[in-house]
């Protein structure tokens, strides 16, 4: 299993395939690599991590002074880089300052403010796409016999949204949001299956129990999650990261689904380009059938 981290995502993603347009207008970010390991730190780790997210200035990224202001070694500053995904503090540095934005403290209209916010979510996004994990991801869609969409609360929500649209190109899915049905499902879990949890914080109880059943029972297993954290290895084929709404100016004017449907959208086309001969035959037989519906009315 690969889980999308670190230094890979820094590298330049080259598109392929079609399914992607031009990302020059996008920006890499070394912020959502930091969110997304933040769990994985020592505490000395988290408290460099919380310089870095917060009250770092690329003009004060020296290792003498940085360690001097956190009371901490230059090798807590290497270790930390390392952890991160990179060769050492200086290639960290390099990219933190190529990706460094100020916060700004001018007031904005609150229409711009909004917009200025998705923004930077794309370019959160951006930073942690992997195009290599997302071509796996299809193959397993269109690999699996059944699709199970497993989510609870904003989440479940989103659950029914990506259930809905592979639904309508063919592909044989459930979105199951509450915790009974998640649990029953499993029963019936099998190596021809494939199921996705849908967990932003990463702990949903159910969602990790259909999960661990799914993966031992031999389905293919997909978390997406804005967290980071080796022990999903044990029982996921596929961990997709979306971006964390935090540290952002004003996160909490962004609706708590908007990154995961911002993934679907991007699975779904991937999905639909990957095949896309075949799809445009299904949905002008479905339109064809809906008609023939509306006319015998």
């Amino acid at each position: 299993m690969k889980i999308l981290s670190k230094k890979c995502i820094m590298i330049e993603n080259k598109m392929q395939g079609g399914y992607a347009t031009d990302m020059d207008e996008y920006a890499k970010s070394i912020i959502p690599i930091i969110e997304a390991n933040y769990e994985s730190y020592t505490e000395t780790e988290r408290h460099i991590a919380d310089y870095f997210l917060n009250r770092a200035r690329p003009e004060r990224l020296s290792a003498e002074l940085v360690a001097k202001e956190l009371s901490v070694s230059p090798a807590s500053l290497s270790r930390f880089a390392k952890k991160s995904g990179f060769h050492g503090y200086r290639e960290f540095t390099y990219e933190f300052r190529n990706s460094y934005v100020e916060k700004s403290a001018v007031e904005q209209q609150q229409s711009r403010l909004v917009l200025d916010t998705y923004q930077n979510l794309l370019n959160k996004v951006y930073s942690l796409f992997d195009e290599g994990q997302i071509g796996r991801i299809v193959k397993d869609l269109k690999w699996a016999r059944r699709v199970f969409i497993c989510g609870r609360g904003s989440s479940g929500l989103a659950a029914e949204e990506m259930a809905t649209r592979f639904r309508w190109i063919g592909i044989e899915v459930t979105a199951l949001r509450d915790n009974e049905n998640m649990r029953m499902q499993t029963v019936f879990l099998n190596r021809h299956d494939l199921v996705i949890g849908l967990s932003l914080s990463g702990t949903k109880s159910e969602v990790l129990y259909m999960l661990h059943r799914g993966f031992r029972q031999g389905a293919r297993t997909l978390l997406i999650t804005e967290k980071n954290r080796q022990t999903y290895e044990e029982f996921c084929n596929e961990v997709l990261l979306v971006p964390s709404l935090q540290h952002l100016n004003y996160g909490n004017l962004i609706s708590p689904q908007f990154p995961l449907l911002l993934m679907i959208d991007i699975l779904y086309a991937a999905y639909v380009n990957d095949d896309r001969t075949r799809i445009e035959r299904i949905q002008r037989e479905i339109q064809r059938t809906l008609r023939g519906n509306n006319e015998e009315r």
